[in-house]
């Protein structure tokens, strides 16, 4: 089935290959290797600018590159949201003192345009069957609705990653499974290592590489 690709890209990387040295990840691949019977037609990854951090200055360069190397995919856009950052007052876990201030760095924007391209793809007849990489619970009743409303069915993969270094337990998300047509729970290290980008790599402004901190 023509089947349109639908990444939430900071639930990809931090559930999947945050603190490894997988991060050079070419997700169409990834998907296509989980669900061969379906023919992707097209990508759109939802995801926001970071910024450079005290303790990571390099981190948007990093990113950038990332994103050059997505850009070298088939029909892949990328729907940027955005990161706010606001001071907020957190209870400490061993007082005193009972409250200090913190700054808070939220990434706003990538479930709600995701759910939207999914149900406006939908209704326009872009695509057959839906893939969406995410195991955010909000973006159940957009699936329920496509699959249930629209009659297209909706896959998803949930990307948390199941073995290697560091591997959180496994968390069950019962909402995504059951609003699904059919489904993934979890990726494995070996997934994720075939499924990484060449380096070097080539666009139409030249060779690049693979960060090296990475």
């Amino acid at each position: 089935m023509k089947t349109i690709l639908y990444i939430d890209g900071f639930n990809l990387f931090y559930s999947a290959v945050k603190g490894t040295p997988l991060r050079w990840l070419n997700p169409v691949v990834l998907v296509e290797r989980a669900f061969p019977q379906n023919q992707i037609i097209g990508t759109k990854y939802f995801t926001a600018k970071v910024s450079a951090l005290r303790n990571n200055p390099g981190q948007p360069i990093r990113q950038l590159m990332f994103w050059r190397a997505l850009q070298t995919l088939p029909n892949f856009e990328i729907v940027e949201g955005d990161f706010r950052t606001r001071q907020v007052t957190a209870a400490v876990v061993t007082p005193p003192p009972p409250f200090i201030k913190v700054f808070k760095t939220e990434e706003k924007g990538s479930d709600v345009n995701l759910a939207a391209h999914l149900l406006l793809d939908s209704f326009r007849g872009n695509y057959e069957c839906a893939i969406v990489v995410s195991g955010d619970s909000d973006l159940v009743t957009p699936i329920r609705m496509v699959r249930d409303e629209l009659k297209k069915p909706v896959g998803v993969l949930n990307p948390q990653r199941l073995s290697g270094p560091n591997c959180r337990p496994p968390r069950k998300n019962a909402g995504l499974q059951q609003a699904a047509s059919f489904y993934q729970n979890g990726v494995t290290w070996a997934q994720l290592l075939a499924a990484q980008f060449p380096s070097p790599m080539a666009d139409a402004h030249g060779s690049f590489h693979k960060p090296p901190t990475w």
